[in-house]
């Protein structure tokens, strides 16, 4: 599989986020949706700057794209693109599916996302349209009330269950917000993101308080 090019494979996992810093819950998540969707490959899509956050309230994109590469990089079903980085204007999902499939045309595309954004799916950029280019996996956690999907939006949105699979993940308890927070006050993240990730935090002095983020450029 790690020798197969993109073009070789039919199924492929998008996978978006700002992966402030990416986490085992991400891993965890791609991992059993490639296997329970028989995906040939799940794709990690870092956000440049996402359009419903301040420019400021992110990391560097190029700090977030290389401990995504250090994150997935024993994986041979993983790999990281740059598209959402090198575009200039702000990130919409419907522009990086368009992308997606635009260049590789005849494959099935899923979008990994969480359960609750599909409560959201109305407010999203040509929603319409992102419907049709690619089928949605949303992922939940144990006891997740999914009539909330199926009451509030699928009415308004016919044929909305059609492309929309959930997927169920063991609850974990760790987030980008969580990391950061932990290395802010001085605590370990140890076994909550990749080791390579963790070295990588610190080497650069991600996180820490009242430290303005650098560029790549500054730091290396």
């Amino acid at each position: 599989m790690s020798h197969r090019t993109m073009k070789d494979v039919k199924n492929i996992g998008l996978m978006g986020g700002t992966f402030d810093p990416i986490h085992m819950g991400h891993l965890v998540t791609a991992e059993e949706a490639r296997q329970q969707f028989a995906l040939d490959r799940v794709v990690f899509v870092p956000a440049g700057y996402p359009p419903h956050k301040e420019k400021g309230a992110v990391t560097d994109p190029e700090h977030r794209y290389l401990m995504t590469t250090l994150a997935v990089m024993s994986n041979p079903f993983f790999t990281v693109s740059r598209v959402e980085i090198e575009r200039k204007e702000a990130s919409y999902t419907i522009n990086t599916v368009r992308y997606f499939a635009e260049r590789l045309p005849g494959r099935r595309l899923f979008f990994i996302t969480g359960a609750d954004a599909i409560l959201e799916i109305l407010t999203w950029k040509d929603y319409r349209e992102l419907l049709e280019l690619c089928t949605f996996i949303a992922v939940t956690r144990p006891g997740y009330p999914l009539d909330q999907v199926c009451d509030t939006v699928a009415p308004k949105i016919p044929g909305l269950l059609e492309k929309v699979h959930f997927l169920e993940i063991p609850a974990l308890a760790i987030s980008s917000t969580y990391i950061r927070e932990r290395v802010s006050r001085g605590l370990t993240i140890k076994y909550l993101t990749p080791e390579p990730v963790e070295q990588y935090i610190h080497k650069h002095g991600l996180y820490l308080p009242g430290k303005k983020d650098c560029s790549v450029e500054k730091r290396l």
